[in-house]
């Protein structure tokens, strides 16, 4: 792919309009009074009578103006009162609409954890695109979750451009080894190549709230109370146990000082690869090596296409599950009857990687989707001490990350109603399989739901469609719809969301 020198930006839809707050005054113009003053009588002396009576003559028509402007003002003063409250007895005007959960005006943000989706949305109102949302949001994660992700993750990324109508893939490149069953770790570089070519705000900017984060504390929340619950804390001492060892549990405050100082060099350093030296150079001499023989080789590609009659599919390229899930969908279509009525059973076996997933969209239809993982839960289990980092066991002999396949379906008709679907999924052994029967159900649902829609969204946006799908993880579903971003998870409740 042909790079351009400087960051590609795409149309930003604006937080809120600006208006003029002032009109500029009109010059050498001035204005008479209607009723001259009363009392100014210049050259009084020799005045005559009837420059006398003439001037009683003004005085009492002044004064005559002056109750007829007084009782026109009490006239209008109580036809306004009875007009407001006459609309506060009505309600808000017929030409509103308000908002259900899930849907918001411009842009919106969906992750595992709440402080991460608030952390979006904040890079939202700063100015920033869906980009630097989801970079923030990821970073984010990387503190707050773990077990699914983190600095030791391999990220896939799709990124929809709504002003170019061009879909991008972030790949981190294969698996490479750290050391025997450790993974390089690729995630910095990878999050810091998508915010380059494609984010609008200083990359220092989105650093702040997970340094804050890491230096002052976070929580512990349900999904990192339950994968301790289950997995222990072997290995995770002293970043995620008590000072007996047991697991920290849930509403649990905890730090991570060493991946705060990891992250605010990041922040610093004049160059990225800088940081991601000085980040292997640690990692290093923990585990007594002289140095990484390979650094992270993440791309920015073109998406894989798939086209359908509804529209254009994208995905990411091979070794990830794209591939895979663009020939189930063609398999499905071309048969002409997809089985949609029970889960495969591969979906319900056990060991489900550790994964994450986030998805960004504004009302344009841009839209990120990222898709993270350390491997198994919490990875290696192997952690860092000197960068507060758990390294991943992905290794190059994962010849495929069937745990990453985001896809996006832009619509090729003239409707602006739906014209972006983005669908992402983690928690799933086979996770194309899942995505290819989310996005089935999609293409399945009757076309009277999207009239409803059409007649609802000048009044009350309708409820944001929750895919069905059986996927045993998370999958998390954004839509750019009547120029509003909807935002929905499967399980419901499972994800938060916030929005602008």
């Amino acid at each position: 792919m042909d790079r351009e020198a400087g960051p590609v930006h795409y149309q930003q839809l604006l937080l809120w309009e600006s208006y003029l707050d002032s009109e500029e005054e009109q010059e050498g113009e001035t204005s008479e009074p209607l009723v001259p003053h009363p009392w100014r009588l210049q050259h009084f002396s020799g005045y005559k009578a009837s420059s006398l009576l003439e001037a009683w003559s003004r005085i009492l028509a002044a004064l005559l103006l002056l109750a007829v402007g007084f009782s026109l003002a009490a006239w209008q003063f109580q036809a306004s009162r009875g007009s407001v409250e006459s609309l506060d007895s009505m309600g808000p005007p017929p030409t509103g609409h308000s908002h259900l959960p899930g849907v918001y005006h411009h842009s919106a943000i969906i992750s595992p954890a709440e402080a991460c989706s608030a952390m979006g949305r904040e890079l939202l109102v700063a100015g920033g695109n869906v980009v630097d949302a989801g970079v923030g949001a990821a970073l984010c994660l990387s503190v707050v979750h773990p077990h699914a992700t983190g600095l030791g993750a391999m990220f896939w990324g799709l990124f929809h451009n709504s002003s170019s109508g061009n879909s991008t893939a972030l790949t981190p490149g294969r698996a490479q080894l750290l050391a025997p069953g450790l993974g390089l770790p690729s995630a910095l570089p990878a999050l810091h190549l998508l915010h380059d070519r494609l984010g609008h705000l200083p990359w220092p900017r989105l650093l702040e709230g997970p340094t804050t984060l890491a230096q002052e504390g976070f929580l512990v929340d349900e999904p990192l109370a339950k994968a301790l619950a289950a997995q222990g804390s072997k290995g995770l001492c002293p970043l995620l146990c008590h000072a007996d060892g047991s697991p920290l549990g849930l509403g649990t405050r905890t730090t991570n000082p060493s991946l705060a100082a990891v992250l605010q060099r990041a922040a610093l350093a004049p160059t990225p690869g800088l940081a991601g030296k000085a980040l292997l150079s640690l990692m290093g001499s923990d585990l007594g090596l002289e140095g990484p023989s390979a650094e992270p080789a993440p791309t920015l590609e073109p998406a894989l296409q798939l086209s359908l009659p509804q529209g254009i599919l994208f995905t990411t390229p091979s070794p990830s599950a794209g591939p895979e899930l663009l020939a189930l969908l063609e398999e499905a279509l071309h048969s002409g009857k997809p089985s949609l009525d029970s889960c495969p059973p591969l979906l319900l076996a056990a060991g489900a990687p550790g994964s994450s997933v986030l998805a960004a969209i504004d009302g344009r239809g841009s839209v990120l989707l990222l898709a993270s993982s350390v491997n198994s839960s919490f990875g290696s289990r192997r952690l860092s001490p000197s960068t507060g980092v758990l390294l991943s066991d992905l290794v190059a002999s994962s010849a495929t990350s069937a745990w990453a396949c985001p896809l996006l379906l832009h619509s090729n008709t003239d409707d602006a109603e739906a014209d972006v679907l983005g669908l992402v999924a983690s928690g799933a052994p086979k996770v194309a399989r899942a995505v290819t029967s989310a996005l089935l159900r999609h293409l399945e649902a009757p076309q009277t739901q999207s009239h409803q829609h059409h007649h609802q969204h000048h009044h009350q946006q309708g409820p944001t469609e929750v895919p069905s799908t059986c996927v045993q993880g998370t999958l998390l579903q954004v839509t750019s719809h009547a120029e509003h971003a909807h935002v929905s998870s499967v399980p419901p409740g499972c994800c938060p969301f916030q929005g602008v």
